[in-house]
This record gives structure tokens, sequence and C-alpha cells, in this order.
């Protein structure tokens, strides 16, 4: 049975109906139908913008000490709530539930570290040059109201860190989240509300994309557009904010390679390696895609990550048994098999996987291939699924350019146990998170973002709230 969810929430009220009409909401494990959900339309999106502009006033006025302790309410009802989060979260996206757990308590780290910042936007004092100029000051203030747009792969911390950051800063914001997952948005903008955020502050909208981008963007109200989501949305939302004069902070996809060294421990790379590649069935823009392995590791390192895929159970992420879940839509699937045509046509080896399960629910095999030459879809284009690449090399020269060849760095990973070497690694490879002998990249107190086409500007760590904030610059003369 389903049931209309009130995913809107606009102007301090909760909407179960609005122009845009609805579409459904799917179990990507069975494809059942979730519910309905209402989605924005024009009028919609114009009450969004006009009641962040009016919040705006009121938010920026607060201490950041009011602030932080509004955040800091927010993340311990996060950790209370954090089993019914994440039931709702695997519901509508599909990752195991473990994983989903895992997902809504770094969300609460993420918004309790924020709140800390929040007390921290330091400013500075410049010694006058010449006599009669009593001070230079520098400050950082609120940027204004933020139209943010987030993924689906995490529906609860990517809208985490984009919100912890933008309101720790003083600014208000449009959220326009996943359609696929919105009750876990839903959930995170209640326990912010809950927690004593004035109303108005956040907006919770849904709609057609590019229209809600468009209408975001080009409303005055607006001042800033950060999105997590594809490199080719990433640049048309960077397009239209340059056109009307917004600040932009994108996270955008990536393709990340992994270096294994002659020196490298196989078991142990193995060990961390098979879990990051397929958690979240590969859906994760930091995941682990081209293997990049000494010839002399190589031919076991093939054989055991192939076992180890092959033995990953595959299920509804309710199943707490279940390592991998479903694709969140049907899209994925469609775009997998693509990637695997293309492989097989250029002369590559699908060692396991590449194709669809047989039961029911947006499931793809775990997939291994070897032999990819460097020009097919797959080693050059981010497969967001549960797909590895594995290859040889010789030289550890020559295991860098490669890495450092396509024009997308977010994550990259290396494992030696050779400290030069890590080194050398950390300091040529290309990206904007290295990790050596770990995966652990993203972590609330580091700042996460990408190099070259991977996007612009970084999420968390200090360095997350500096995007949401403008610098001013205020000098006093003596008025004798």
């Amino acid at each position: 049975m389903t049931h209309s969810i009130p995913g809107l929430f606009i102007a301090g009220r909760w909407l179960e109906r609005a122009g845009g009409g609805e579409r459904a909401v799917i179990d990507p494990s069975d494809e059942s139908v979730i519910g309905r959900l209402p989605l924005a339309g024009a009028e919609e999106l114009q009450l969004a913008s006009e009641s962040a502009e009016r919040a705006f006033r009121i938010w920026r006025a607060r201490s950041p000490l009011e602030r932080a302790g509004v955040l800091r309410r927010a993340a311990e009802l996060m950790r209370e709530r954090a089993e019914a989060m994440a039931q709702t979260l695997t519901r509508e996206q599909g990752k195991p539930i473990a994983e989903a757990l895992r997902e809504v308590k770094l969300s609460a780290d993420i918004v309790d570290f924020q709140a800390e910042e929040a007390r921290r936007l330091y400013g500075r004092t410049v010694p006058p040059r010449v006599e009669g100029i009593l001070s230079h000051t520098v400050l950082r203030q609120p940027v204004g109201p933020v139209a943010a747009f987030t993924a689906w792969n995490f529906p609860i911390n990517l809208p985490s860190r984009k919100l912890g950051s933008a309101l720790a800063a003083g600014c208000s914001v449009v959220l326009k989240a996943a359609e696929e997952a919105p009750g876990s948005a839903a959930a995170l903008v209640q326990c912010l509300l809950d927690a004593g955020l004035p109303p108005e502050t956040v907006q919770l909208v849904f709609g057609d994309p590019p229209t809600v981008a468009r209408a975001l963007i080009e409303h005055p109200a607006i001042r800033k557009v950060s999105i997590t989501g594809s490199v080719e949305v990433g640049r048309q939302l960077a397009e239209a904010c340059a056109r009307h004069g917004k600040r932009f902070t994108g996270e955008l996809g990536g393709h990340a390679p992994v270096i294994v060294c002659a020196d490298a421990d196989p078991a142990f790379v193995l060990k961390l390696s098979v879990p990051a590649k397929f958690r979240n069935a590969g859906q994760v823009c930091a995941s682990p895609i081209r293997f990049f392995v000494h010839v002399r590791l190589y031919e076991g390192f093939v054989r055991e990550f192939v076992a180890a895929a092959k033995a990953l159970r595959l299920g509804p992420g309710s199943d707490p048994a279940t390592q991998m879940g479903p694709l969140a839509h049907a899209r994925r699937l469609e775009d997998m098999a693509r990637f695997v045509d293309d492989a097989r046509a250029r002369g590559a080896r699908v060692l396991c996987g590449g194709a669809r399960a047989v039961r029911p629910g947006y499931f793809f095999e775990p997939t291994v291939i070897v032999d990819a030459p460097a020009a097919s879809r797959v080693m050059t284009v981010e497969p967001f699924g549960p797909i590895a690449v594995i290859a040889p090399f010789d030289s550890l020269d020559d295991a860098i350019a490669r890495a450092n060849a396509l024009p997308y760095a977010l994550g990259a990973y290396a494992f030696t146990r050779d400290l030069k070497t890590a080194h050398r690694l950390g300091a040529e490879i290309e990206a904007g998170m290295v990790g050596i002998n770990h995966y652990g990249v993203s972590q609330p107190e580091l700042p996460f973002g990408g190099w070259k086409a991977s996007g612009t500007g970084q999420e968390m760590g200090a360095e997350g709230l500096l995007p949401y904030t403008e610098l001013k610059t205020i000098t006093v003369g003596s008025p004798d």
C-alpha cells in the first residue's frame, strides 16, 4: 500500500501536494512502490526562495554560539534516531542496513564538527601603513541564501555536509535533495527543526532537476549554489551560476585509481579493497575503480579479488547478512551493461559478474574486468557501480602516469610498505584526496573535494565553512 510522502518543507510547513505533480518512490531491492512524492512547481520554488531570504536576515543575526548550539542538538537527535533513519535510508536507497547506520552516525559527526567550527570563523586585523588610519579589519560573513543540490547515493550524508556548513556560517538553505530517497532528507530536516532551527531557515524541495535548478539559480535571493553530482550536471550549474554571478561549489565525479606496489602485502590490500570497491554497490564518488597492480603480484591478486567478489552475498539491505545491496534505480542497470559490452567489444575479459542478477530488484553482479584498453569506456568514464578494473604495471613511473591520465581527480589510493614510496605517491598523484594504505579519506575533520574536472571547492573540515562566507575588509580612519 502506497502513501503520500510529505517531502516538501517550504515556508515553515510540510506540504503533501504541490504544483509539479508527483512521482513514485521505489524500493530498489524489490521494485515495489513505497509511496508518492509531491514535486515542487514554479509557485513552490518561488515561495522557497523568498522564505529563505526572509530567514537569512534572522539566522545571520544569531551569534555563532547560538547557531552552534542548534546544530549540536540536531546532531544528538540524529544519533537518537539513527536506527529509524537508517531503516528509511535502506528502504529508499538500497544499501545494507549496517552501511546506512554508519552513514547516519557519520552525518551526525559532520554536523557536530561544523557546529564547533561556527565558533571559529576568525577574522584578522592588519596594521595600518599610514597615520590617521585606526584599524584594518578582515571579517568573514555569511554569503546569503544557498541552493544546495544533493545526490541519491548518500541521501543523509550529502545534505548533512551542506546544511551543516551553510547553517554554521549563518546562511539559510533551499535543499533540493534526491527524489529517490526523500524520506531520508525529510528525517534530517526534522532533526534540525526539532533542535530549534527557525523553521524558514531550511527549505526542502523535490522536482524536475533542470526546472528546479533554473528556478533557484535565477532567483535573485539565492547567493550561492552547492552541488554534489556528476561532472556533466556540475558544469551546467557552474555555467548558470557564472551567468548570474552566483558563488559555486561543486563536488563532482571521480575515477579513483589504486596503485598496489611490489612491496605491498596483497592479503592486506585485498582485505580492504573488496569491501571498499563494492560498498554501496560501487555508487560512491571516491570508489576505487582502476587497480594498477605490480606485475609481481598481479596474477595472485586478480585470482583472489575475483574469488572475493564472487563470494559477496547480494540481497536486500534490510537483511543483516547482505554484503552488497541493489543499485539505486533501473537506469544504473542499463549503464552497467553498456560498460561491460564496450569492454568486451574492445577485447577485455570479464572474469566475474557482468550481468544483472537473476532476482527481483535492481541488482547487478559484482564485476571484475581485466585487459581493458586505456581507451575503453570503463577506463575513461566513471562507472558508478560494482565494476572493478585490474591492470598490471612494471614501473612506478608508469603507474603514476596512468593514475593521473584522466581529467578526474577526486580520490586516489596506493599501497606500499616503503615510507619513501608512500611520500612520493602522496606528492605525485593528482587528486584532492589520496589515501595511502587505507581508503578512509572522508572524515568530518578533513576537507573533501576534487582537482581538475572533479570539482571546485571543498566540503567538511574547517575548510568546508569558507565557501559559505564572504570576506569583508573594514578600514577605520580617525575622524579628526
